[in-house]
């Protein structure tokens, strides 16, 4: 393995642990209690496909007329995961992006799509996502979230960007929350089933494939230079603290119900 891969993984591994340990997990018990959750991750699945077309834009051509960009390795990396991520299918063999399926799920799982249908709709006004989130009455830790992703988009460094994208995104998600939707699919199939399927997809595609991918473009991008390597962890490591703030904002918002 790349030694500055090896280094990030044991600094980041303190917080990955404190993530998997989240009380938040055993906070969630109910069906009400999914549907909170979803309601706030939903912003990240959200901005994780903002960040993917973040780097597939920096690492490729994707202008009239067309020339080639970067490396051909690296461009292939990133094409392959956009593929997986923008066109996967459901369980019923239909072709959707995991943000579309996320929103499948939401929606048979009863729970309220009104914050990120809001902000669909005021991009597709033409607002950007600063004045979007602006616009919008959300959880604080949800705008932290996203604006700290955007914030990165726009300083547009693409090793930064991979580095998020790789150690920053990946969520972790422990035994014990699997067998509670396990649980909970049994108890209410009508309601969970297509979020069971998400986590499912989830798991085999993005945390086995998906992350072998990324793990080499974030190798690729950034080479034998130690500063784009300690700036890589730097992001990567707030990127985490922000998964963390996420996920006490959901517990936060479980717990006031």
């Amino acid at each position: 393995m790349n030694k500055y891969i090896e280094l990030i993984d044991g600094e980041l591994l303190p917080l990955k642990q404190q993530i998997v340990g989240h009380p938040l997990y055993a906070g969630i018990t109910q069906l009400e209690d999914i549907q909170v959750f979803m309601q706030h991750h939903v912003f990240a699945v959200w901005d994780f496909m903002s960040l993917l077309k973040s780097l597939q834009i920096n690492l490729t051509c994707t202008s009239i007329p067309w020339v080639p960009v970067g490396n051909a390795d690296t461009r292939f990396l990133i094409n392959e995961i956009v593929v997986g991520e923008e066109s996967d299918v459901d369980q019923n063999g239909i072709r959707k992006s995991h943000f579309e399926l996320y929103l499948d799920a939401m929606n048979q799982a009863g729970a309220d799509t009104s914050g990120i249908a809001g902000l669909l709709q005021q991009l597709q006004q033409g607002k950007s996502a600063t004045e979007a989130l602006a616009a919008l009455q959300l959880p604080e830790s949800v705008r932290q979230f996203v604006s700290f992703t955007f914030r990165h988009i726009q300083e547009n460094k693409p090793h930064v960007l991979s580095a998020i994208f790789t150690f920053g995104r990946e969520d972790l998600i422990p035994d014990m929350f699997l067998s509670l939707v396990n649980d909970l699919n049994q108890r209410f199939p009508d309601k969970v089933a297509t979020f069971k399927y998400y986590l499912d997809r989830h798991i085999e595609v993005d945390g086995d494939h998906h992350s072998k991918l990324a793990l080499q473009m974030t190798a690729e991008l950034c080479g034998d230079d130690s500063h784009k390597w300690e700036e890589a962890m730097q992001a990567s490591r707030e990127a985490l603290q922000m998964r963390n703030e996420l996920w006490s904002g959901v517990l936060k918002a479980i717990q006031s119900q």
